[in-house]
C-alpha cells in the first residue's frame, strides 16, 4: 500500500514550474500518474514510490509513504484525494476516562470530530452512507455509539486545544460566559472547584492563560452532554491546578463518557483508565490503536514499540535517567544575585539570594502567580527590582511565557536575523533537526500552530549569543516526543557550550528530565511570592512534592516517574520516610 498526500496550501502549480509532472518517470512513459489542474494530483495506484517528485517539489508539498498491509480497507476518513487519512477510531466508555496519546498531526482531532458528530466518516471515499459505516464497524464496541450518533442521541461538549481564541469569539465578562453555558445549574460549584471566584467580574480579554484555561474547562464541564472531550487541559496551569482539574474530570467520568488528549504524562497517568495510542506520519496518515490500560499504553508509547499491533512507531525509546539526584553539579558560578524585592500591581515578590552556575540547567517550579515569571523578567532586565540592587553583568536570551507571532515574515528570515549560521551542519544537527524546524522554514510565523510557534521560539532563544538563557514554559502545546527532544536539546546545549539555562515549567516529568538543580516558589498566589534559593534535585523535589501531597516512584519497565495512588501502601511508606521523590 502507498499513500500520496499533497499539502494544498503549499502546492502552487503556477509558481513552481510543475517539477512533479516533468520528472515523474511514469508520466514520461505515458501514464497519467501526475495530473495538474488547480493543484497537482497523484494517482496512488500508478505511483511506484520512486520519491523523485518529493525531492524536486520546490514547495515541499508532496509526501509519499508506504503503509502496512494490515491497514488496507480500514480507512475511517480521508480529507479528499491526496489528503490525510485516519485509520480506526478510539472507543468512548461510559464511566471511564479514555486518553488519547500520540504525536501532533496523527489524527486525534479528526477522531474527536467524528465521535462528536462534527464530521461524518467517509471510509476513505468521496462519501459513505450510514449503512456502509455500520457495516465497517459491525461487531465492534463502536457500532451502538455510531447508531446513536446518527440518530442525534449523542450530545457533545468539547474543550478546544487553543484557548487563546476564546476572547476573540466572546466579548464580555467571565461570569457572562459561564452563565450562558451553565446548562446543569452547577455554576457556583464549578467556580469554587476551579478557583475562578476572582476572575468572574473580569473581562475575558484580560485573563491570564491559566485563568482562560480553567474557564474553558468550566464551560465544557457545565454543559449537559453525553460525551465530554478535553483537548489539552494542562497548558498554562501550574501543577496544583493540574491536580485539581484532574480530580474534577475524574469526578465527571463517574456517570458520563469522557475522553481526553493530554501530553503531560503525569496527569494522563493519574487520570486515564484506558489509553489509545495514535501513530503514523504526521500530516499524512494516522492510526488509532485498540484500547490499552493507561500504564501499558504510556509505556509502549515511550518504548516506541506497540506489542499487540507488532509495530515499531519510533526508532528510539524515550528514556529517563535512572539515578537521581544528579551526581555532579557545576561549581563554577556565572552570577550571584542578592536578596531583592519586586512589587507589581499589588503583588510582592521576595527573592532569597542565590546563584546560577555555568553549564547547569536550573529548573523553576511553583504555583501560578507566585512570581516565577516576574523573577525571570527581573533577570532578563525587562523589569527592575524595587531597590535597583541587581546589576547583572551578563548577556541574556529570553523566551517569554506567552508567544505572539506579530512579525509578517518566514521562519527562515526570523531565525537568520538572530543567527546567520542557521544552515551550518552544527545548527542543523543540534537545533533544526531535533525540533523539526527545517520543514517550517518557508512558512510565515503568523501561519504556525501553537506547538510549531513554541518550537521556533525555543530554537530562537538558544541560537542567540548570550551567557544566560531563560525559558518560560517551553512545553506548552508540545507533544510527548517534542518535550523529550526539547529536554535533550536544552541539556546538551548547556553542557556542550558551558551555558547557563533557567527553565520555568509545570510538567514535572520535563523538569525531572532537564534539571540539575531546582528553585521552588512559594507564597499566596496573586499577593506575595517567595523565591527560594536553588537546591539539589532531591531536596528541592521533596520540598515541592510534599506541598502537593504526592509521591513519585520509578516505573519498573521504562524507569519513567509515576505518581503513586493516594494512600496506597507505597504512598504511605514514602510519606512516613519523608521521601516523596524516588524512594530508594
Amino acid at each position: 500500500m502507498r499513500i500520496a498526500v499533497i499539502d494544498k496550501e503549499r502546492c502552487q502549480p503556477k509558481k513552481c514550474g510543475q517539477e512533479c509532472l516533468k520528472y515523474c518517470p511514469k508520466v514520461r512513459s505515458g501514464d497519467e500518474t501526475v495530473v495538474i489542474a488547480e493543484k497537482a494530483m497523484i494517482s496512488e495506484k500508478l505511483c511506484v514510490g520512486c520519491g523523485i517528485c518529493i525531492k524536486k517539489c520546490p514547495m515541499k508539498a508532496i509526501q509519499i509513504v508506504g503503509l502496512p498491509e494490515r491497514l488496507e480497507g480500514r480507512e475511517v476518513h480521508r480529507y479528499g484525494e491526496n489528503g490525510f487519512v485516519l485509520y480506526n477510531l478510539p472507543v468512548p466508555r461510559s464511566g471511564a476516562v479514555v486518553g488519547i496519546l500520540g504525536a501532533n498531526g496523527t489524527g486525534k482531532s479528526t477522531a474527536v470530530k467524528i465521535l462528536s458528530g462534527q464530521l461524518k466518516p467517509n471510509l476513505g471515499k468521496e462519501k459513505a452512507e450510514w449503512g456502509e459505516i455500520f457495516e465497517r464497524f459491525s461487531g465492534t464496541e463502536l457500532l451502538d455509539y455510531l447508531k446513536k450518533l446518527r440518530d442525534g442521541k449523542i450530545r457533545a461538549s468539547i474543550k478546544p486545544q487553543y484557548i487563546e481564541t476564546i476572547p476573540k469569539v466572546f466579548a464580555g465578562r467571565t461570569k457572562d460566559l459561564l452563565e450562558k453555558f451553565d446548562e446543569r445549574g452547577i455554576l457556583e460549584e464549578v467556580v469554587e472547584k476551579l478557583n475562578l471566584g476572582a476572575s468572574l467580574n473580569r473581562e475575558l480579554k484580560d485573563l491570564s492563560g491559566g485563568e482562560l484555561q480553567r474557564v474553558a474547562i468550566a464551560v465544557c464541564y457545565m454543559r449537559d452532554a453525553d460525551f465530554y472531550f478535553f483537548d489539552e487541559v494542562t497548558p498554562y496551569l501550574d501543577i496544583y491546578q493540574r491536580k485539581t482539574v484532574a480530580n474534577v474530570i475524574r469526578e465527571l467520568s463517574k456517570d458520563k463518557t469522557v475522553m481526553i488528549v493530554e501530553h503531560d504524562l503525569a496527569i494522563l497517568d493519574m487520570l486515564a483508565d484506558f489509553v489509545h495510542v495514535t501513530y503514523g506520519f504526521p500530516g499524512v496518515y494516522g492510526v488509532v490503536t485498540s484500547p490499552k490500560s493507561a500504564r501499558v499504553g504510556i509505556n509502549q508509547y515511550l518504548s516506541g514499540y506497540l506489542a499487540e499491533e507488532n509495530i515499531r512507531i519510533r526508532e528510539k525509546r524515550i528514556e529517563f535517567e535512572i539515578l537521581q539526584p544528579r551526581e555532579s553539579v557545576s561549581e563554577k558560578v556565572l552570577l550571584e544575585y542578592p536578596n531583592f524585592r519586586k512589587t507589581l500591581n499589588g503583588f510582592t515578590l521576595t527573592a532569597e539570594k542565590g546563584d546560577i552556575r555555568i553549564g547547569e540547567v536550573l529548573g523553576v517550579v511553583g504555583a501560578n502567580a507566585t512570581g516565577k515569571s516576574t523573577f525571570v523578567k527581573v533577570l532578563a532586565g525587562v523589569l527592575e527590582d524595587d531597590d535597583k540592587k541587581l546589576s547583572l553583568n551578563v548577556k541574556v536570551s529570553y523566551k517569554p511565557q506567552y508567544i505572539k507571532a506579530d512579525l509578517d515574515e518566514t521562519v527562515e528570515i526570523f531565525l537568520r536575523k538572530i543567527n546567520q549560521s542557521i544552515y551550518s551542519s552544527y545548527v542543523k544537527t543540534e537545533f533544526l533537526k531535533p525540533m523539526a524546524i527545517e520543514e517550517l522554514m518557508d512558512r510565515n510565523l503568523q501561519d504556525l500552530s501553537g506547538g510549531e510557534l513554541q518550537r521556533v521560539a525555543i530554537v530562537a532563544c538558544l541560537l542567540r549569543e548570550a551567557d544566560l538563557y531563560l525559558l518560560d514554559e517551553p512545553t506548552a502545546h508540545l507533544d510527548v516526543e517534542q518535550r523529550s527532544e526539547t529536554a535533550r536539546l536544552i541539556r546538551r546545549f548547556a553542557l556542550n557550550n558551558s551555558k547557563s539555562v533557567l527553565v520555568v515549567d509545570h510538567d514535572i516529568y520535563f523538569i525531572d528530565m532537564v534539571s540539575d538543580r531546582l528553585m521552588l516558589f512559594e507564597g499566596e498566589p496573586g499577593k506575595e511570592g517567595f523565591a527560594r534559593r536553588a537546591r539539589g534535585m532531591r531536596e528541592g523535589m521533596n520540598a515541592f512534592l510534599s506541598k502537593l501531597g504526592i509521591t513519585f516512584r520509578r516505573d519498573e519497565e521504562t524507569k519513567r516517574p509515576r505518581v503513586n495512588k493516594l494512600d496506597s501502601r507505597l504512598d504511605r511508606e514514602q510519606k512516613r520516610a519523608g521521601e516523596y521523590y524516588y524512594y530508594l
